[in-house]
C-alpha cells in the first residue's frame, strides 16, 4: 500500500517530528506539503518526482532551493497562470511547456463584470445567490477594514449570516470557520485572498472582489476560479472605488480578466500579464519587469542561440533523441540553426523613389525580417503593390530574401553569403554532431557530388562551408536551395 501525509504549520510538533522520521527513513511514499517542504530539517531518503503546484506563489528564492532538491529528479511545475519570467522560459524553449485547455464536464464559463463598488450591485449580487440556495465570496484584502463591510453587507442583506476569515486568525479557528461555511452553517464568508487556492466549493457561484486595481492578474484569475466549480452559472464582480481614476496598467489588467473569461483561458491570461509586466530577469531574480537597455529583438535573439547551443552541445544526445522524436510525431525535419544571417555586396532595398518615408521604410524592414511563411511573404507584396505600386527589381529581390534564409535554416545553414558571382554556405560547427547524420546534411552532400565541378566542400578552424560558382543574384540562390531540399539525402 502507498503511504500518503502531509506537512503544514498546523500540524502539531510531536506529530511533525515523527512524520519527517519516517520520511528519511523512506516509511512515506507521497509527501504533500506548504513551503515547509523545503525547510532544512526535511530529508528524503530517494526523491524521484517533484511536483509544484500554484508556481506563482514561489519567488525566486525559494526555486533556488526547489532547485537544489531536485537535481537529477523529474519535476512538475503547475500553475493556472504562470508568472511572466516562467513563462518566458516555456516560450523560448528552456523548458517544456503542456497546456490543458479542456474544462471539465458541465462547467460554464464564469461571467466577470467589472464595476464600481455600490450598495445596489452588492445587494443584488448577494440576494440572487441566497435566492438559488447558493452562498458567496466577498473578498477584501484589507484585514482593517473586514468589520466595515461586515456591517454594510447586514445593512444591505439582514438575513445573510456572515463570517470573518483571514490570516492573522490562529490555524485551528481558521479551519473552523471555513468548515463551518463548507457546511453552509452561513452564507457569506468574507475573507482575504487566504481563499486563493486549495478552496473547492461547489456550492459557492458568486465572488465580490473588492478594491480589484490592487490585485495582480493571476491573483484574480486564480480567485475567480474558486466559483463556477459545479453545473450551475457563476458571477465574479471586480469591484473598483466610484470615483479614483484607474492607471493606465490596472485598466488593462481588469480588461485582461473581463475580457478572458472562457474555461481554460489561464494561459491567454498568462501571455496578456507577460506583455503587460514584461519577462523579468531569465538570469537575476527579478521574475517580470522590462528590458531597458538592451533592444527587446536582440535581447530574445541572443536568448534563443544560447538555448539551442546548450541542447547541441552540452546536451547534444538528449536533444538529438528528443528532436528525432518530436520530428517523427509532427513529421517534420529538425532544424538545427535557429537563425540564418545573410550577407551579400549585392544593393538590396527599398528605393527611396519608391516608398518615400524613412520611418516607412525602416517599418517594412522590420516587418520583413519577422516574416516566416510564404503566404506571409506573399501578403507582403500585394500590400506592396496596393500602397507603393509595381516592385522594383531592388526591391524584388530584398523580398527573396525571407524565403532564402528559411530554406538555408532547413538545411541547417548558419550564414549564407554572397558575393562576386559566388554563393557561400556556412554550415553548423563540428561540434554539432548530430547535424551531421542528419537528412538536411546528407541533402547538401548529394548536390556536391551531383556538381564537383561547381561545388567546392571546404573546411576552415573546423567550420564546413560549400562555395557554388556562378550565383548572381538572389533569384538564383533561392532556386538553388530549393533545388538541394528537394534532393534525396546520401
Amino acid at each position: 500500500p502507498v503511504r500518503v501525509d502531509y506537512l503544514t504549520r498546523a500540524r502539531k510538533p510531536k506529530e511533525v517530528k515523527q512524520l519527517l522520521a519516517d520520511l528519511a527513513d523512506g516509511k512515506i511514499d507521497i509527501l504533500i506539503g506548504t513551503h515547509k517542504l523545503i525547510g532544512k530539517t526535511v530529508k528524503f531518503r530517494d526523491l524521484g518526482l517533484l511536483i509544484v503546484d500554484e508556481e506563482q506563489k514561489f519567488g525566486v528564492s525559494v526555486k533556488e532551493k526547489l532547485k537544489e532538491m531536485k537535481t537529477n529528479v523529474d519535476t512538475l511545475t503547475m500553475s493556472a497562470t504562470p508568472i511572466p519570467r516562467t513563462l518566458q522560459f516555456s516560450l523560448m524553449g528552456a523548458r517544456d511547456l503542456s497546456a490543458i485547455t479542456t474544462p471539465p464536464a458541465n462547467r460554464y464559463p464564469i461571467l466577470t463584470s467589472v464595476k464600481p463598488l455600490d450598495d445596489d450591485i452588492v445587494k443584488e449580487a448577494i440576494n440572487f445567490e441566497l435566492s438559488r440556495n447558493g452562498q458567496v465570496f466577498f473578498v477584501n484584502n484589507r484585514i482593517d477594514q473586514l468589520p466595515i463591510l461586515e456591517n454594510m453587507i447586514h445593512r444591505l442583506v439582514p438575513d445573510a449570516r456572515v463570517v470573518v476569515g483571514h490570516g492573522q486568525m490562529s490555524p485551528e479557528e481558521l479551519e473552523k470557520r471555513i468548515i463551518d461555511f463548507t457546511n453552509h452553517d452561513y452564507d457569506v464568508l468574507l475573507a482575504t485572498t487566504i481563499i486563493e487556492s486549495g478552496i473547492d466549493m461547489p456550492n459557492v457561484n458568486t465572488i465580490i472582489i473588492n478594491n480589484a486595481q490592487n490585485y495582480g492578474l493571476s491573483d484574480l484569475h486564480q480567485l475567480r476560479g474558486r466559483v463556477g466549480r459545479s453545473h450551475r452559472k457563476a458571477f465574479c464582480y471586480l469591484t473598483i472605488p466610484p470615483e479614483r481614476p484607474l492607471t493606465p496598467v490596472a485598466m488593462r489588467r481588469l480588461n485582461a480578466i473581463e475580457s478572458f473569461s472562457d474555461l481554460g483561458s489561464g494561459i491567454q491570461i498568462a501571455m496578456q500579464d507577460l506583455d503587460i509586466r514584461g519577462a523579468g530577469n531569465l538570469l537575476g531574480a527579478e521574475q517580470s519587469g522590462f528590458i531597458a537597455d538592451l533592444g527587446y529583438e536582440t535581447y530574445q535573439k541572443i536568448l534563443k542561440e544560447a538555448v539551442l547551443e546548450l541542447k547541441t552541445q552540452e546536451f547534444a544526445d538528449t536533444f538529438e533523441a528528443q528532436q528525432t522524436e518530436e520530428s517523427q510525431i509532427s513529421g517534420h525535419e529538425v532544424e538545427y540553426v535557429n537563425d540564418c544571417t545573410i550577407d551579400t555586396d549585392l544593393e538590396l532595398f527599398f528605393p527611396p523613389t519608391y516608398v518615400p518615408q524613412e520611418s516607412e521604410r525602416i517599418t517594412l524592414y522590420r516587418e520583413l525580417d519577422n516574416m516566416e511563411t510564404d503566404k506571409e511573404v506573399d501578403e507582403f507584396e500585394a500590400r506592396m503593390r496596393d500602397r507603393f505600386g509595381p516592385i522594383p527589381d531592388i526591391a524584388a529581390e530584398l523580398i527573396r530574401i525571407v524565403p532564402m534564409r528559411r530554406i538555408a535554416r532547413t538545411l541547417g545553414v548558419e550564414k549564407v553569403a554572397l558575393k562576386q558571382g559566388n554563393l557561400y554556405l556556412y554550415f553548423v560547427g563540428k561540434e554539432n554532431a548530430a547535424y551531421y547524420n542528419s537528412n538536411a546534411f546528407g541533402r547538401c552532400l548529394s548536390y556536391l557530388q551531383s556538381e564537383p565541378l561547381r561545388c567546392k566542400l571546404r573546411d576552415v578552424n573546423d567550420r564546413c562551408s560549400f562555395l557554388i560558382e556562378n550565383v548572381k543574384s538572389v533569384t538564383e540562390a533561392l532556386a538553388l536551395l530549393k533545388h538541394i531540399a528537394a534532393m534525396r539525402p546520401v
